[in-house]
């Protein structure tokens, strides 16, 4: 059986990092997706062209994304044969971000409608045009997916995690200490534990 992995990387990510999961999945092929998009309307042109791409010959694709690379994937993969997914630090309500990062920001929804567009000191900016899309475009997500969240993540409260996990019925583990970006040689040893535990 023909096995291959996609690794997605999240923001400031990139596809080299598949590297690290050569050895978690032995008996696969393991490719990073260098992806162009910045919005999900992109990624759901972009996405699953790779997806055909890549995919053809494989008789099974398992997908491991991260951040926001996990939401683009839900986003533009939900209809494609993915056999299973194991998401890191998974952005799982935009939403609920995008209105998060509005209050940090000071900038009330009326402002963001009449200006379009609203940057912020902490390097993002604010899109009415992305809160739109997030609002009229939810998640549904039905392939079997593992969580790996920290518990000191920035972006995403554990409760919102639940939330998502318990809707997908995806196991959840969390990582005290853990931060939203897996990368410290402690982090990076947890997850490598994680993925062989629940690839058996």
């Amino acid at each position: 059986m023909k096995k291959l992995v996609i690794y997605v990387h999240g923001k400031g990510g990139n596809a080299d990092e598949a590297r690290h999961y050569k050895n978690l999945f032995p008996d696969a092929d393991v490719l990073g997706f260098d992806y162009k998009a910045e919005t999900p309307w992109d990624a759901k042109k972009e996405f699953p062209v790779y997806f055909d791409s890549v995919a053809a010959g494989y008789d099974e694709v398992t997908l491991v994304a991260n951040s926001i690379g996990a939401f683009f994937s839900m986003n533009a993969l939900a209809d494609k044969p993915v056999k299973q997914a194991y998401f890191i630090s998974p952005i799982v309500n935009m939403e609920k971000l995008v209105c998060d990062m509005m209050t940090w920001a000071g900038v009330p929804e009326e402002e963001l409608r009449e200006k379009k567009t609203v940057p912020t000191n902490f390097g993002e900016t604010l899109s009415w045009e992305y809160l739109c899309y997030v609002r009229e475009n939810p998640i549904e997500w039905r392939v079997p997916t593992k969580i790996l969240y920290g518990s000191n993540d920035n972006l995403t409260s554990l409760d919102t995690m639940r939330d998502f996990a318990r809707k997908i019925g995806a196991p959840l583990t969390v990582m005290d200490g853990g931060e939203h970006w897996f990368h410290t040689a402690e982090q990076m040893a947890f997850l490598d534990k994680w993925i062989r535990a629940e690839a058996l």
